[in-house]
């Protein structure tokens, strides 16, 4: 009987021999992709935080540098910035703040460069489109207003519609098309959330087109008016 189990034993060993030699190597290299691609994802992980916490004392510097008002030093810690960290939230952040101190200091070229840099270079919609926003207002100033409607073209997320209609209005109004203006306060003062106070300043530049857009809402006891008076039940 152990001499059977004997025979069995080296024939099951046999053909894990056999198995291994046709498949180890297969199976070897399965698993080092599996180890290394776990290895790798984890110094991802390691090299991401990394980044961040660097790109985070490097922000601290740029805002040191804009409260302080050194230019020079501004210029070369958002130039660091973008160097290393640009393609983190903080080189973002860096850029719409540098943008407003260049903008307080009267170095509207500085904000222009500082803000394009963002509009083009930011994966996060919502700084790209807040910078667009920035962007076009310093165009509008300097009245390079195709310039300006060309960064409000496109797409944005929801959020920003109704200031991105806001913002063209006052372009075209500034072009003198009143018309077209007009259409765009419009559209912004029924996206823009009535709770909110800016609501009020489009209402104030539609009224100065000669438009009450509050007039245009229906009562709530005119609605209710116009509304078909329940028909009595008939009772058979």
């Amino acid at each position: 009987m152990a001499k059977h189990l004997d025979l069995e034993e080296q024939e099951q060993l046999d053909e894990l021999k056999h198995f291994w030699k046709q498949y180890g190597n297969l199976i070897t290299w399965g698993l080092i992709a599996i180890f290394g691609a776990f290895a790798a994802w984890n110094g991802y992980q390691y090299w991401q935080r990394s980044q961040q916490a660097q790109a985070a004392v490097m922000y601290d510097e740029v805002e040191r540098a804009a409260t302080s008002g050194d230019a020079g030093r501004l210029d070369r810690s958002l130039s660091d910035m973008k160097d290393k960290f640009g393609g983190t939230a903080f080189a973002q952040q860096a850029g719409l703040l540098a943008a407003k101190t260049y903008y307080d200091k009267g170095n509207i070229d500085g904000a222009k460069g500082a803000l394009t840099w963002v509009a083009g270079k930011s994966a996060d919609a919502g700084y790209q489109a807040l910078a667009k926003l920035r962007l076009a207002g310093v165009l509008l100033e300097a009245k390079a207003y195709d310039e300006a409607l060309q960064q409000l073209s496109g797409s944005f997320p929801k959020e920003f519609t109704a200031l991105v209609a806001d913002r063209r209005g006052d372009v075209l109004l500034a072009q003198g098309k009143k018309g077209e203006a007009r259409a765009e306060y419009e559209k912004a003062w029924k996206l823009m959330d009535e709770r909110t106070e800016y609501r009020r300043l489009i209402e104030v530049k539609l009224n100065a087109l000669g438009v009450n857009p509050s007039a245009a809402l229906p009562s709530a006891a005119a609605t209710a008016a116009a509304s078909p008076a329940s028909a009595p039940e008939v009772k058979q």
